[in-house]
């Protein structure tokens, strides 16, 4: 089987792809593509740092990074919570909230786009076809062998 002719490929191909469209617009606009992902899930009342990597799947190191930009930026700003010190909470600024509209603008006009050229039927099945996918890749527990080759 050649790499070419994986589902993996396939959809590593196509979310790359995705990932620099969005990439490409949200530059236009002064942020990254993870940028807006993230501010699309900061909520007015304020959004915990954990659960903010829980929704969007970011890792910690990455979500840490990706955050002090964004308050480099001016777009959000940080509290810890006077109960617990561990608990912090992440709030969008005037312009977060500005920036955030733009992402979620971005998204929607080119959810619409696809819808314009994708079938009902075809969004649907593609749809049902990942959700299958993603439970598929979670049932997935290869049984490694153990090398008998020692490092």
């Amino acid at each position: 089987m050649s790499q070419d002719n994986t589902l993996d490929y396939f959809l590593k191909a196509c979310w790359q792809n995705l990932a620099n469209k969005y990439n490409q617009i949200a530059n236009q606009h002064g942020f990254t593509q993870a940028a807006g992902y993230i501010l699309i899930n900061i909520h007015r009342e304020g959004t915990p740092v954990s659960h903010i990597a829980n929704s969007t799947g970011v890792k910690t190191t990455s979500l840490s990074r990706v955050l002090n930009n964004l308050e480099n930026l001016g777009f959000i700003y940080r509290e810890a919570s006077t109960t617990d010190k561990r608990s912090v909470k992440v709030y969008l600024t005037e312009l977060g909230v500005e920036k955030r509209k733009i992402a979620k603008n971005v998204v929607r006009d080119f959810n619409s786009f696809l819808d314009k050229e994708l079938s009902a039927k075809d969004r649907t099945q593609l749809i049902k076809t990942l959700l299958k996918i993603n439970d598929l890749v979670s049932q997935y527990d290869p049984k490694v062998e153990k090398s008998t080759i020692e490092l």
